[in-house]
């Protein structure tokens, strides 16, 4: 399952996404993201799923990768598709001594569970598409205007971005660890879900000493190769804004406007 996690991993290609500026990638991010929270109705998914369908197709990455990516978080979604489906009240569809479905519930559950879906699924896009130093630099440039009220830009850039380069890296080391204790006895499989939790336990105190090794390690490296980062700092290919990232643009500000307008003047 460990392996099954996307997120934080890159996926090379030379698609239409691929070469999108990271920025226009980013804000685009978090402008799908509100779109999510702002639909209201059912039909409203519609365009957000044909947006998603439209750039996984110009990204070129697998569907079947970026589907494989929400089978570590089924029990999220489960859980909040649960919670939604019986404890919200109204008109009762099904009982069962103190559980009751009701027809609201079903109705918020598929709701709640496919926004966290499509959530999932479109974030992964960024990092799967977007390469650590790219990624770096847009995150860079957005928060170069905060600067002026003292906000370390390129430090919470590279901060953010090492966090997630170090996903893939630690979920492995994990996968590592667990191998070697089962090889030793150690049994991660049976019992109910609160005993698979407990005896993960052991793992954190190796997972820890992997962690921090890795990070000093990190830290000399770049000691090393003289770096510093922030004012002064030249980068080999500068981002540049072109024709293909004004349309992308256009297209993501075409359905938030779109979903705005369904939203709050045409119901």
């Amino acid at each position: 399952m460990l392996r099954d996690i996307t997120l934080g991993q890159y996926f090379p290609g030379e698609s239409f996404i691929h070469k999108l500026d990271p920025r226009v990638k980013i804000l685009a991010t978090f402008i799908f993201i509100i779109e999510l929270f702002l639909i209201s109705e059912f039909i409203q998914y519609i365009w957000v799923v044909l947006f998603l369908v439209l750039v996984i197709t110009a990204s070129k990455v697998p569907l079947k990768f970026m589907l494989k990516g929400l089978r570590p978080l089924m029990i999220i979604i489960l859980l909040t598709f649960g919670i939604n489906i019986f404890m919200t009240k109204g008109e009762i569809l099904w009982s069962l001594g103190p559980l009751n479905i009701t027809r609201e519930g079903l109705h918020q559950a598929i709701f709640m569970g496919s926004r966290l879906i499509l959530l999932i699924i479109g974030s992964s896009v960024l990092t799967l598409t977007t390469k650590p130093i790219k990624l770096t630099d847009g995150i860079e440039k957005l928060l170069n205007p905060f600067k002026k009220i003292g906000v370390p830009a390129h430090e919470l850039a590279m901060m953010m971005t090492i966090a997630l380069r170090f996903i893939p890296t630690l979920l492995e080391e994990t996968d590592k660890i667990m191998k070697a204790q089962m090889a030793r006895g150690a049994d991660f499989e049976s019992g109910n879900l609160f005993k698979r939790a407990k005896s993960l336990i052991p793992l954190l105190v190796p997972l820890f000493i992997s962690a921090f090794r890795r990070a000093d390690e990190l830290a000399m490296a770049m000691e090393a190769r003289c770096y510093r980062g922030g004012e002064n700092r030249t980068r080999m290919y500068e981002i540049v804004f072109h024709k293909r990232d004004f349309v992308a643009s256009t297209v993501t500000l075409s359905v938030l406007a779109l979903i705005v307008y369904q939203r709050f003047f045409y119901y």
